[in-house]
């Protein structure tokens, strides 16, 4: 009460964005990313201290490429952004480029992307940054302007993802959190590493309130020598193959309750590449003297680099597959596009397993919104929910292999789809779809020919699942003895009657 008197509600709100640990203290950390917008000086870090450039060492030099989000992608341009401010967005509208469209960096930094001792198998992931977010520790402020110094294998991926903007947060708010990698391919000398990134960035500064810009996750790959002294090739990049992948929120107030604006829209492009291998920083003769990187006539020395010749090899489709499941493990069933689904069931006569959101379930921010766009979110979101809870579950895990075809669609995707009228049997699937959504994800059970047998929503199931059994009267849905989570009892009973109500029509 006494530091709401003395600093007002918006003073207080800045104050405890800074105050990290809650104790109404600012220490010199906790100060610093003021300091060093106010004197516009930033101290060299610890890290940058330990890693002075090796003379013998090799640099290699990244590109940015950035084109910034499609405003009219977002839901509120449909309005004209009726309701919002200007200064809200600011920070979104004047982010048209990166922040470093070029950046030289030491090869020996990229060792945060070797494998540990234990993981040189291909395909077998392991964690760079791991996780420490789980539908029981909830979720990170929202009130946060600065990111936390990064440290260890964080600082590699901050540095790279300070290019395209100031401010990263290398640690996600929502599970999953981190990064996950696994070797792609090996050689004698060498490794192909496949990685995925959850990270976000915070677009606004005091005075105005935080607008987090999450895209729904960075993937790439980086071939690099085993003894990290040289990297042959690097790419990261938000994959832009679905028709959204950026998750917004933004605060309207000045403290953790205020209402959240939230939003989705399409990032055409966000990448980073190397624009060659790496290369020594020092050229030594065969005596070991220092010579000119230039040749007689001025031009730079051209390096012959030899050819790799892998070993084992995965492909990259089943190595992203692989990452996928380290962080998502209800991926474990695959889910396919949604046209394909209705092909393999009807292949197969196997009921479609569909789940149509508005934001995607395999993305680390788009899954989770919750009732009401612009409410505050002190629940998870039960597109996050159902995917850490029943959507994990090994009871449905099985039954979803064995009875199943499953899928996920965006309704966007689905509009699209039923106003294409060169297929009119893909476009009568995304009718039929349509006509049972509701807001913010249903989940389906239907036959191969797109006819609904069985629906729920989630804010209903999660509803139901949270009340006591004897208090849910004359539900469609009745809760098991046999497990003792009501939610995988009662979605377990969801496909069961799914695929009662199917017999008839599959017995034909």
């Amino acid at each position: 009460e006494l530091a709401l008197k003395s600093l007002g509600s918006e003073g207080l709100f800045l104050f405890s964005s800074l105050d990290t640990n809650n104790d109404l203290y600012l220490s010199p950390e906790e100060f610093k990313p003021i300091a060093e917008k106010l004197t516009g000086v930033a101290p060299i870090s610890e890290f940058e201290e330990e890693e002075t450039p090796d003379p013998s060492g090799e640099t290699l030099s990244i590109v940015a490429k950035f084109q910034p989000l499609v405003m009219e992608t977002m839901t509120k341009s449909k309005d004209g952004f009726l309701g919002i401010s200007h200064v809200a967005l600011s920070g979104l509208r004047n982010w048209t480029a990166p922040a470093a469209p070029m950046s030289m960096m030491l090869a020996r930094q990229f060792k945060a992307f070797l494998p540990p001792k234990n993981k040189v198998d291909v395909g077998d992931p392991w964690w760079i940054i791991p996780s420490e977010l789980n539908i029981f520790t909830g979720y990170l402020s929202n009130n946060r302007f600065y990111p936390p110094p990064p440290k260890g294998k964080e600082i590699i991926i901050h540095r790279l993802l300070s290019m395209f903007h100031p401010r990263p947060f290398v640690k996600t708010r929502f599970a999953p959190q981190g990064a996950v990698a696994c070797i792609q391919a090996i050689s004698t000398f060498y490794y192909t590493i496949a990685f995925r990134i959850h990270a976000e960035f915070q677009l606004n500064e005091p005075p105005d309130f935080p607008f987090w810009f999450s895209p729904g996750q960075f993937t790439g790959h980086i071939i690099l020598s085993k003894d990290s002294s040289h990297v042959r090739e690097f790419k990261l990049f938000v994959p832009n193959n679905r028709s959204l992948n950026v998750d917004m929120e933004w605060l309207y107030g000045a403290s953790e309750s205020s209402n959240m604006e939230v939003d989705i829209g399409y990032l055409p492009q966000m990448e980073l590449e190397s624009t060659g291998p790496s290369i020594p920083s020092v050229i030594h003769d065969e005596n070991g003297n220092v010579i000119d990187s230039r040749d007689p006539s001025g031009e730079p020395i051209q390096f012959v680099f030899e050819e790799i010749t892998w070993q084992q090899e995965i492909p990259w489709e089943e190595a992203a597959q692989k990452l996928e499941v380290a962080m998502y493990p209800f991926k474990k069933v695959s889910y396919l596009p949604f046209t394909q689904a209705f092909e393999r069931a009807k292949a197969e006569k196997k009921l479609v397993h569909s789940i149509l959101l508005w934001g995607a379930l395999d993305d680390h921010q788009l899954g989770k919104h919750n009732k009401l766009l612009s409410a505050s979110l002190p629940m998870p979101g039960s597109g996050r929910t159902l995917r850490e809870t029943v959507l994990e579950s090994s009871p449905i895990l099985a039954l979803l292999n064995e009875s199943f075809i499953s899928s996920w669609s965006l309704v966007k995707e689905l509009e699209e789809l039923q106003t294409n009228r060169e297929n009119e049997f893909y476009s009568k699937l995304a009718d039929l779809h349509l006509e049972k959504y509701n807001f913010p994800v249903e989940m389906i059970i239907c036959l191969p020919n797109g006819t609904v047998v069985h629906h729920i929503n989630a804010n209903y199931f999660l509803d139901i699942t949270s009340m006591k059994p004897e208090d849910v009267e004359s539900s469609i849905f009745s809760f098991s003895t046999n497990f003792e989570d009501p939610s995988t009892a009662t979605y377990l009973q969801f496909l069961k009657e799914g695929l009662q109500r199917a017999k008839p029509y599959l017995q034909t």
